[in-house]
């Protein structure tokens, strides 16, 4: 089987997509963790410092003018110690900014801060192009309480995180800092819209009103903390420069990195696709085996309960069911392997009963083999390379059951899937807008993974009906 598979072209592209599927599975399992979906996926604050709905980074190739990429600085050890005065450490950045648009947002996370007397003062500043150095913002961690024991620990379980775009701090700063150095006398309201084009940028007046000429070059992010001991400590400093592109993927509107969901979402479909296929094959090969072979009552009550089942409307009973009892991923997969077996079990018990009538049963049946040695040994071996050929196709109607109950809004929540992922780009919007990178790379996913296992069917049929095999 597996070498009439390889010898054809379909069977040959079908076994390399599905590797490429499952080591990219085995890769998702290996380095995500579990609960993914719940601690991560689902919380906003784990998204806070990417931009919102923004493109692939990849697509700055395709521009005249690139948009800037977003950038993340992130240090556990300063770069200077000094100890003049008093330990001071300092953290430098350095940030080549090449474009003609301002960054989307500035924002800067402190964290683990350990100090035994004092609490430090923590300082963030930007020296630009043209010499001229601007602070953005001064913090202070809180101090000691009443009561509490050195030595003080601020900001371990929950770092502070500080959108310097729109602080106030740091727009009464930038006003100042124009007012110094270019003499331009402007308001903090106006700012507010527009820091990050003073911070990028020089200011030009004209009889429209105040404009901030794009400053290109070499701009380095400074974070000093003077601290009153040498023991105390800061433990993490990121600061982070929002960009208009993003990623491999971009990111949907509340900022989630899309190509993270996409790739969580591969083991989830293959889980589901071969979950439900491997047992509604099972248990539609083996009741038509049952059917074909025991005949009487057996075959009669059989046949009947495959019409019965057969006739039920599967997506709105998908729909109710997901409705009243909650949408849970194994409830999908359960009714999907409940209501997917009957037209498996008719074409299997026609099949059967063909073989039943040959000599060779009669010949085993007289020599006193047991039924379940007819049809395991005998039967089982015949109709195999057909069952595996259904089983194939199969997957790929799992997949596509699964993505458009998530499409639906019914999908679980606390695991991502594709078909999430497309319908939150239509629930927000975001197909209407020309956020295309958020709707067509999960569909263009699901339409792989079908794919890989049509080929695979294609390449079976050598193996199902003989005369297609090429000769050696």
């Amino acid at each position: 089987m597996l070498r009439e598979l390889w010898r054809s072209n379909a069977g040959k592209a079908g076994i390399i997509l599905l590797a490429l599927l499952l080591i990219g599975s085995v890769y998702v399992l290996l380095t995500y963790p579990l609960d993914f979906g719940t601690r991560l996926w689902s919380n906003p604050a784990a998204w806070a410092d990417n931009p919102k709905a923004a493109p692939p980074a990849w697509t700055n190739l395709f521009r005249q003018e690139p948009r800037v990429e977003h950038r993340v600085f992130q240090a556990r050890e300063p770069e200077v110690i000094e100890t003049a005065a008093g330990p001071v450490s300092t953290y430098r950045f350095p940030l080549a900014y090449p474009y003609a648009e301002p960054p989307t947002f500035l924002a800067i996370t402190l964290g683990e801060v350990t100090y035994a007397r004092r609490p430090p003062l923590i300082s963030v500043s930007l020296r630009r192009p043209d010499g001229r150095t601007v602070r953005l913002y001064r913090h202070v961690p809180p101090a000691p309480r009443p009561g509490e024991e050195p030595p003080f620990r601020r900001y371990h379980e929950t770092p502070l995180r500080v959108q310097l775009s729109t602080e106030a701090a740091t727009i009464a700063a930038v006003r100042e800092f124009l007012e110094a150095e270019f003499g331009v006398q402007v308001s903090e309201r106006e700012l507010l819209e527009q820091a990050d084009r003073a911070l990028f940028g020089a200011p030009v007046e004209e009889d429209a009103g105040l404009r901030f000429v794009p400053l290109r070059g070499e701009y380095e992010v400074v974070v000093q903390v003077s601290f009153a001991d040498e023991g105390d400590r800061l433990g993490l400093v990121r600061f982070v420069v929002g960009g208009a592109v993003f990623g491999l993927m971009g990111t949907d509107a509340i900022g989630r990195d899309l190509a993270q969901g996409l790739l969580f979402g591969l083991p989830v479909a293959l889980v589901i696709g071969l979950a439900a296929a491997t047992l509604s094959t099972a248990v539609g090969a083996s009741l038509g085996m049952l059917s074909g072979y025991a005949g009487g009552r057996t075959d009669l009550l059989i046949q009947r309960l495959a019409d019965i089942v057969s006739n039920v409307p599967l997506l709105p009973l998908l729909i109710f069911l997901l409705f009243i009892i909650g949408p849970h991923l194994f409830l999908v997969i359960f009714i999907l392997v409940a209501f997917s077996w009957p037209g498996l079990t008719i074409l299997v018990r026609s099949m059967v009963l063909g073989m039943r009538s040959g000599q060779l049963l009669e010949a085993i049946q007289s020599l006193g083999a047991s039924r379940r040695r007819i049809l395991f040994r005998h039967i089982l071996p015949q109709i195999a390379p057909y069952v595996l050929a259904q089983l194939i196709f199969t997957v790929p109607s799992a997949i596509l059951a699964e993505a458009g109950i998530s499409f639906l809004g019914l999908g679980d929540p606390s695991i991502p899937t594709w078909g999430q992922i497309l319908e939150h780009g239509f629930r927000t919007g975001g197909v209407y807008v020309g956020y295309w990178w958020w709707v067509v790379p999960p569909g263009l996913l699901i339409a792989l993974t079908g794919l890989a296992f049509m080929l695979l069917a294609q390449g079976l049929e050598p193996v199902i009906n003989p005369r297609l095999r090429r000769g050696p």
